[in-house]
């Protein structure tokens, strides 16, 4: 799913509730991530519940490096927010990646008042641990 669907879904759900369910679907949604995967390398620090992200490093047509992600988490809501990060980054170039603004497009559809400052502090190393991925990768290809 598109970060542009999710948005779209997002604007015709008028209630929180609805939302909490909608994003614990997405969650529900997301690939699933290979037992060996969930390692001590792929594990996110700084989240209260138990995430792992992990990247496949592919190339596009013009050669240029393209990040890939699964990612996993012990928590429902967790999963639904590893769902949304992953629409906007996965699958896209370090200089995308470092371009695009998580937070921005998080705020912008209200997490900033209905997540807690633990699931935000969370979000945010995810979103910093992507970040890294980017910066290494371009890093390696210069």
């Amino acid at each position: 799913m598109t970060i542009d669907e999710i948005r779209d879904n997002f604007a015709l759900l008028d209630d929180w509730d609805d939302r909490y369910r909608y994003v614990i679907e997405l969650g529900r949604m997301l690939d699933p991530m290979p037992e060996d995967e969930h390692s001590t390398a792929n594990k996110v620090n700084g989240c209260a519940s138990q995430v792992w992200l992990s990247r496949k490093l592919t190339h596009n047509a013009d050669n240029e490096p393209v990040l890939n992600y699964l990612g996993d988490s012990d928590a429902h809501i967790v999963r639904g927010l590893i769902a949304i990060l992953l629409s906007m980054v996965s699958g896209r170039t370090p200089k995308q990646i470092l371009a695009a603004e998580p937070i921005a497009v998080f705020d912008e559809l209200g997490f900033r008042e209905h997540l807690t400052p633990q699931r935000s502090n969370g979000l945010r190393s995810m979103i910093e641990r992507i970040k890294a991925d980017a910066h290494a990768t371009l890093a390696a290809s210069s």
